[in-house]
C-alpha cells in the first residue's frame, strides 16, 4: 500500500513547534510558542486537550507519565501527563532553553541552553546535577546514548561532539556545522539523534545529508542522501526498531531510508514547503508525526508499507479488526465527528501476549494494512484477517501444525483478499449548535434566541440560559441535578433532556417562562426501556425523539400529543414555528458515505407530511454537522464539507447548495460553526474555528457573516455573475409564497423590491445578450419578465436595430397580454359569477329610461364613484401576473364595474347626430350594437362605459373638457365612422398641435354630447383630475418621444402599465397632488370664469344656429337645453358682449 500523508492542521501559532508521542501511542502531544502544551487522540481530534505551561514552549519530552518543558522564563519544569497537573521544577538556567531529552529508563534528562551549557538532571530528585561545558556557542540539540554512558550534542560554534556521561569529558569531536552567533539565526537546528536499544550509531544532519558515526570507534561510516533533498536537512529521527532513519529539511522535504540497505523507501513533500521543525515516529505503527515553523501538525501513515520485509508481517499482532476498513473511514470513528464507536466485533482478536524476547532489534512492531493489500506475504505467518480462522486454527489445536498452516494458507487468502465496498459506520444523534457532550465546558445550544452554556466539573455542575433579547426573559442558572446532555431554546420555553442511567431514567424536562400560572416547569419520564436521543422546540409544542425509533409530541404546557415511529435511528431534530424537521439513519452507507433521509411535517391546526422517505443529499464521504430552519423558516442543514444547502419549494422541494464555507477558510485546519441563516438579507451567521470544528466557551467566540453564493458556472463573466444573482434572488424570496400560502404576514414591499431587482437583471441579461447578438437567448429571458419589463425590451431590440427581435417578441407580449386577461376574467367571474350580468352593457342598456328627479343625484354619486376608482389606482400595487392578490383587492382598471356602469342618464332622444363619435373603448360580452362591429376589437378599459356629459355640444372636445361643470356616466351606442378622432377624458393632456386637429375635425363633425342642466348651481365646479390624469399630462411627452406612432388609445394605454410600475409612495404623492389641484381649481364665483365660459357658449350657440334647419331634432334639444339658462348667465354674457 503507498504511504497516505493526511493533511496538515492548525496545532499552534507559528513559530518552533515540537511533537512527540506517549509510550502507547494513544496520544500526539504537541507544544509551540502560544506556551500551550496540547494532547490530540488522532490528527482529526478537533477539541484536542489544552495545557498552558508557559508563555513560550522551546522544547518538549514526554516519557512514564512525565512531560518536561523548556519555558520562556529559562526553567525546565514537569508536569503529570495526561492530567497537566504541575509537578515541580527540575532545574534552571541563564539562557533559553533550546532542547531536551529522556533517557530510555526515563530517570534522567538532558537539557542543553543558550548559555553554552548542557545539563543532566536526576528526575526523582533533582539535586543531582551534571554540568557538561565545553562548547562556545549556544547548544542547538542533546542526544542520550540508549546504554546511557554517552550523550551526544550540537552547538552553533559548528561542532557535534560526544560526552562520557560519567566525568563529563569528550570523547570525540566533529566540526560539521556552519557557525552561528545565535540559535534563531542557524540555517540548522541539527537535531541528532542515537539508534535506539543498541546506540550502535549516531545519526547526524549534515547539510543535506545524513552522516552515520559508528559507536566506540566514533567514525563515519556512511552518509544516507538523496536526488529529491535540496536544502539543508533539519531533523532526523529513528523508527522504534532501529531499522529506519528519517530526516526533514529546511523546505518541507521528508525522506526515510533503510539503514541497512542505504536505500530511500519513503519521500515527502510539505504541502507548503515550510521548514521541518520535528519528527516523531509512533511507537508501534510506520507512522510519523511531523510539525513545521508555522505551527501546523501533520501524519504520515503506511510509511514503511513499501518496504516489503518479513518482519513487519511477523509483528502484526497489535492490528485489530478494525483495520479492515480503510482510513477514511477510521476517521469517522472519532469523537468530534459524532460517530458511533465500533461495534463489538470490531474489537482485538488477539491478544498483545505474542512471545516476544526482545532480541531482535531490526523488526518492526506494526504494519499499517489496508483493505487493498491483505495478501498474507509469509506462509509461516499466524496473521489472521478473520475471526473464522482464528476459530478455525483454535478448534485444530490437537491437529499438526504443518496440516493447520496448510489450512490457513490455503483459505485466508480469499477471505482476506476482499475488496468490495466497506460499510461506514452510522453518525450518532447529536443537537444541531451544540458542541460536543464529553467536554467539560460546552455549548449546549447557541441559537438566534439565545446561548445555554453547560459547566460540569468538580466545582459545579450547572447551567447557564442567556437571551440575546433580554425583553424575552432574563438570563437563568439552572443546577444541573440529572445530568442534562441535550437543551433547545425558543421564544416560549427552554426543554432539556438527559440520558437513562442505573438510577434516573430518561428523563425530558420543559422550564415554560411563558406561563400564566406559577408553575412553570415540567417533567416527563420515558419509558425504561427508551432513552432520549434528540429534542426540538416549536410554536406551542415540544418534539422528542428515543432510541426506540419513536418520535413524541408533548404540548408546551405537557400534554401528550400524537407519537410516530420513524423509519430508521434519528440522527438530528429542528423545529420552527409549526414546522418539524427529521433527520434519521435510512440505510446503511458504504464507503464512507452516510445513508440519511429526512422528513418534515407540519404540526399546525392542519398536521400534514411535507416531505418522507426523501433521501439527504450530502456530499461524499462527508456526515451531517448541522440542520436547522433558516429565520424565514426554510429547511437548511451543513455538512462536514461545508456545504450549506436549502430546501427549494419551487422547484419540487429539491435541495439547493446555497454556499461553500470552505472557500472562506484560510486552512484546511479551519471551518464554520453555523449559527443561523437569513434569507432576506442573504447571509449566514456562524462562528470561525482555528483548528478546530467547534468554538469553545471562553473567551466567547465572535459570529461573523458569510454571504450567499450559489455554485453557478463562470460566475467571473458578467453574464454568469447576473444568472447567479438572479436566481439567488428567486430562491431566496419563495418564502414570501409560502408565508402567503399558510396565512402569515410578510412585508410586501420586500417582495416587490425583490422582483424589481430581479426584473432589472433580467433586462441587463437581455441587453448584455442583445450585444452578443443572441436573439434566442433574448426570446428565452422574455418568458420570465413581466409585461411592463416585455414592453421595456421591445423597445431596447427596436433602439438596438434588432427590429425581427423586437417584431417576436411584441406578438409574444399581445400573447401574454391575452393570456393574462383570461385568467384575470376567470378568476373575477368565480369571486363573483354575477357581476358579468351586472356591469355587461349591451344596446338595450342605452334605451332604459329612469326616474327623471333622481337623475342628478346619480349623477353626483356615479362622478364620486369614478373619482374614488381613479384615485385608488395611486394606492394600487396590483402587478397583471398577482393572480392570487387580484383576488383579494378591487382592480382599478377592471371592466367589472357594475355600480357605475348603471347609473343611465335622463331620458334622451337618439339620432343620427348623437351616433356620430364612436367610443374606442366600447366593449360588450352580450349582444354587440352592428354599429360597434369594426370597433368592439379594442382593449378593455376602465372608460369603456363611461362619457362626459357637457352643457352645450362644443365643436372643440380637446378643449371644452376642462370647462365642464358636471359630469355624467352614460353609455355610447355610434355608428361606425371612417377616421374619426376619439374623444376622451384623457384629452387635455394633448399637445397643441393635436388639439388644433381634433378641434378642426370636431367643428366638421358636431358632438353627440348631450347637456344635462344643474339645478343645484353645479355649473361653477370642475372635474376633479386623478393623480393618473396628472402623471400622464407630464409624462404624455416623453411617451409620444419614444413612441411618435401611438394612436391615443395606445398612449393612454402605455401611461396605464407604466403608471401600474410606478412605486406606492409615488403613486400616493400623485393622488394627493391631484387632490390639491382639485381644491384649488373648483373655487366658486370666479368672474373671469364666468365670462369666458359665457363666450364659450354664445359661440356654441352660433354654431348650433347653422345646423338648425339641417338636423330638425337636435335644433329642438338645444331649444330645450336653452331654457334652463339662468338670468345671471345672460346678463354676464350680455355685459361681456358689449365689451
Amino acid at each position: 500500500m503507498p504511504a497516505e500523508r493526511k493533511p496538515m492542521r492548525y496545532a499552534h501559532p507559528d513559530g518552533y513547534t515540537g511533537v512527540c508521542f506517549d509510550e502507547s501511542g494513544r496520544f500526539m502531544v504537541t507544544g509551540g510558542s502560544d506556551g500551550d502544551i496540547r494532547i490530540w487522540e488522532s490528527l482529526d481530534d478537533d477539541d484536542p486537550k489544552s495545557i498552558n505551561v508557559g508563555e513560550k514552549i522551546y522544547s518538549l519530552a514526554l516519557r512514564n507519565g512525565m512531560l518536561v518543558t523548556t519555558v520562556s522564563n529559562n526553567i525546565v519544569q514537569v508536569h503529570s501527563f495526561p492530567e497537566g497537573l504541575p509537578d515541580g521544577i527540575l532545574t534552571r538556567f541563564t539562557a533559553e532553553v533550546n532542547h531536551i531529552v529522556f533517557n530510555t529508563s526515563a530517570t534522567s534528562v538532558a537539557a542543553g541552553s543558550s548559555d553554552f551549557m548542557v545539563k543532566i538532571i536526576e528526575t526523582k530528585d533533582n539535586s543531582q546535577q551534571k554540568t557538561i561545558r565545553g562548547h562556545e556557542g549556544p547548544i542547538l540539540s542533546v542526544a542520550f546514548d540508549p546504554k546511557d554512558l554517552f550523550l551526544a550534542s550540537s552547538s552553533c560554534d559548528g561542532a557535534v561532539c560526544v560526552w562520557k556521561i560519567a566525568d563529563q569529558t569528550r570523547v570525540a569531536s566533529w566540526p560539521l556545522l556552519t557557525k552561528f552567533n545565535e540559535v534563531n539565526r542557524a540555517t540548522s537546528i541539527c537535531r541528532l539523534e542515537w539508534q535506539p536499544k543498541i546506540g550502535k550509531l549516531l545519526a547526524v544532519p549534515v547539510e543535506k545529508v545524513v552522516k552515520l558515526f559508528e559507536r566506540d570507534t566514533w567514525e563515519n561510516t556512511d552518509n544516507l542522501s538523496d536526488e529529491s533533498i535540496m536544502m539543508p536537512l533539519n531533523v532526523v529521527s529513528w523508527s522504534p526498531c532501529g531499522g529506519y532513519v528519517a530526516a526533514g529539511s529546511i523546505d518541507g522535504s521528508v525522506v526515510v531510508w533503510n539503514v541497512q540497505t542505504r536505500k530511500c523507501i519513503e519521500r515527502f513533500q510539505h504541502e507548503k514547503s515550510y521548514r521541518i521543525c520535528a519528527l516523531a515516529w509512533h511507537p508501534s505503527k510506520d507512522s510519523i508525526a511531523y510539525t513545521d515553523a508555522e505551527g501546523n501538525l501533520g501524519l504520515h501513515e503506511g510509511v514503511l508499507a513499501s518496504a516489503g520485509s518479513k518482519e513487519q508481517a511477523s509483528h502484526s499482532n497489535a492490528a485489530t479488526f478494525d483495520d479492515l476498513f480503510d482510513e477514511e473511514d477510521n476517521d469517522l470513528l472519532t469523537k468530534g465527528m459524532n460517530l458511533s464507536p465500533p461495534s463489538p466485533m470490531r474489537q482485538p482478536l488477539v491478544d498483545d501476549d505474542d512471545d516476544d524476547d526482545g532480541d531482535d532489534d531490526n523488526v518492526v512492531a506494526i504494519v499499517n494494512r489496508s483493505r487493498h493489500n491483505r495478501a498474507i506475504e509469509d506462509d509461516n505467518s499466524n496473521d489472521i484477517g478473520s475471526s473464522t480462522q482464528l476459530e478455525k486454527m483454535d478448534n485444530d489445536d490437537d491437529d499438526d501444525d504443518d496440516n493447520a498452516r496448510t489450512t490457513v494458507a490455503q483459505t485466508a487468502p480469499t477471505v482476506v483478499g476482499y475488496s468490495g465496498p466497506v460499510p461506514t459506520p452510522q453518525q450518532k444523534p447529536f443537537q444541531p449548535c451544540s458542541t460536543p457532550c464529553y467536554l467539560q465546558h460546552r455549548f449546549m445550544v447557541w441559537n438566534s434566541i439565545g446561548i445555554i452554556r453547560c459547566y460540569s466539573d468538580e466545582q459545579d455542575n450547572a447551567i447557564d440560559v442567556e437571551f440575546h433579547d433580554t425583553s424575552v426573559h432574563h438570563a437563568m442558572h439552572l443546577s444541573n441535578v440529572l445530568n442534562h446532555t441535550m437543551a433547545d431554546l425558543s421564544h416560549e420555553a427552554v426543554l432539556l433532556a438527559c440520558v437513562k442511567t442505573d438510577e434516573v431514567p430518561s428523563t425530558l424536562q420543559c422550564i415554560h417562562f411563558n406561563s400564566r400560572d406559577a408553575n412553570k416547569e415540567w417533567l416527563v419520564d420515558m419509558p425504561n426501556n427508551e432513552n432520549i436521543e434528540a429534542i426540538c422546540l416549536g410554536q406551542g409544542w415540544a418534539a422528542v425523539s428515543t432510541n426506540a425509533q419513536i418520535v413524541r409530541i408533548f404540548s408546551i404546557g405537557g400534554v401528550q400529543k400524537e407519537l410516530f415511529s420513524l423509519m430508521g435511528p434519528v440522527v438530528a431534530m429542528s423545529g420552527h414555528g409549526e414546522q418539524l424537521l427529521i433527520s434519521y439513519h435510512r440505510g446503511t452507507g458504504f464507503d464512507g458515505d452516510q445513508c440519511l433521509g429526512v422528513q418534515i411535517m407540519e404540526l399546525g391546526r392542519r398536521k400534514r407530511q411535507i416531505l418522507q422517505g426523501t433521501s439527504l443529499p450530502l456530499t461524499r464521504k462527508s456526515y451531517l454537522m448541522w440542520q436547522g430552519f433558516s429565520a424565514e423558516g426554510t429547511p437548511v442543514f451543513a455538512d462536514s464539507e461545508g456545504i450549506i444547502q436549502m430546501l427549494n419549494r419551487s422547484l419540487g422541494s429539491t435541495w439547493i447548495p446555497i454556499l461553500n464555507t470552505r472557500d472562506h477558510c484560510k486552512g484546511k485546519s479551519d471551518y464554520y460553526w453555523v449559527v443561523g441563516i437569513h434569507e432576506n438579507p442573504q447571509q449566514l451567521r456562524c462562528i470561525p474555528c482555528k483548528g478546530s470544528r467547534f468554538p469553545p466557551t471562553l473567551p466567547r467566540p465572535t459570529v461573523t457573516i458569510l454571504p450567499l453564493k450559489l455554485p453557478y458556472c463562470q460566475t467571473s463573466s458578467e453574464k454568469g455573475q447576473m444568472e447567479e444573482q438572479y436566481w439567488r434572488s428567486v430562491l431566496f424570496h419563495n418564502h414570501f409564497d409560502y408565508l402567503a400560502e399558510n396565512g402569515y404576514e410578510f412585508d410586501e414591499t420586500a417582495k416587490h423590491q425583490a422582483l424589481k431587482e430581479q426584473q432589472e437583471l433580467l433586462m441587463k441579461l437581455f441587453a448584455l445578450s442583445c450585444k452578443a447578438e443572441r436573439e434566442f437567448r433574448c426570446e428565452e429571458l422574455t418568458e420570465f419578465m413581466t409585461q411592463n419589463v416585455l414592453n421595456l425590451a421591445i423597445k431596447y431590440a427596436s433602439r438596438s436595430k434588432h427590429l425581427t427581435l423586437a417584431q417576436r417578441l411584441s406578438n409574444l407580449a399581445q400573447e401574454k397580454a391575452t393570456a393574462l386577461l383570461t385568467v384575470q376574467d376567470e378568476d373575477d367571474f368565480q369571486a363573483d359569477p354575477k357581476a358579468s350580468y351586472r356591469s355587461t352593457v349591451t344596446k338595450w342598456s342605452s334605451h332604459v329610461q329612469p326616474p327623471a328627479q333622481n337623475s342628478i343625484e346619480k349623477e353626483e354619486g356615479s362622478e364620486e364613484d369614478v373619482q374614488n376608482n381613479a384615485e385608488g389606482d395611486g394606492n394600487n400595487e396590483l402587478d397583471p401576473e398577482e393572480t392570487v392578490l387580484a383576488k383579494r383587492r378591487l382592480n382599478p382598471f377592471s371592466k367589472n364595474l357594475g355600480p357605475v356602469e348603471r347609473i343611465i342618464p335622463k331620458s334622451v332622444t337618439l339620432t343620427n347626430s348623437m351616433l356620430a363619435r364612436a367610443n374606442p373603448f366600447k366593449v360588450t360580452s352580450g349582444g354587440i350594437s352592428p354599429a360597434l362591429v369594426g370597433n368592439h376589437a379594442r382593449n378593455t378599459n376602465i372608460l369603456d362605459s363611461m362619457a362626459k356629459i357637457n352643457k352645450k355640444a362644443s365643436s372643440t372636445n380637446s378643449q371644452s373638457a376642462s370647462n365642464e361643470k358636471s359630469l355624467l356616466l352614460k353609455p355610447l351606442v355610434s355608428k361606425p365612422k371612417a377616421k374619426q378622432t376619439q374623444a376622451t377624458l384623457f384629452q387635455p393632456a394633448i399637445s397643441k398641435f393635436s388639439s388644433k386637429t381634433v378641434e378642426e375635425k370636431a367643428i366638421e363633425a358636431p358632438s353627440i354630447q348631450s347637456i344635462i342642466p344643474d339645478n343645484n348651481n353645479t355649473e361653477n365646479k370642475k372635474p376633479k383630475k386623478t393623480g393618473f390624469q396628472l402623471w400622464l399630462e407630464e409624462s404624455r411627452e416623453d411617451i409620444v418621444a419614444e413612441s411618435p406612432g401611438l394612436s391615443e388609445e395606445e398612449i393612454i394605454k402605455e401611461g396605464m402599465n407604466r403608471f401600474r410600475v410606478l412605486s406606492t409612495e409615488e403613486r400616493k404623492a400623485w393622488t394627493e397632488k391631484a387632490k390639491r389641484s382639485g381644491s384649488i381649481d373648483n373655487m366658486p364665483d370666479a368672474e373671469d370664469a364666468q365670462k369666458r365660459k359665457r363666450v364659450e357658449e354664445l359661440h356654441e350657440d352660433n354654431l348650433e344656429s347653422k345646423d338648425e334647419n339641417s338636423e330638425e331634432p337636435g335644433s329642438l334639444a338645444k331649444k330645450q337645453k336653452q331654457q334652463h339658462v339662468s338670468t345671471n348667465s345672460r346678463l354676464a354674457a350680455f355685459a361681456f358682449k358689449k365689451e
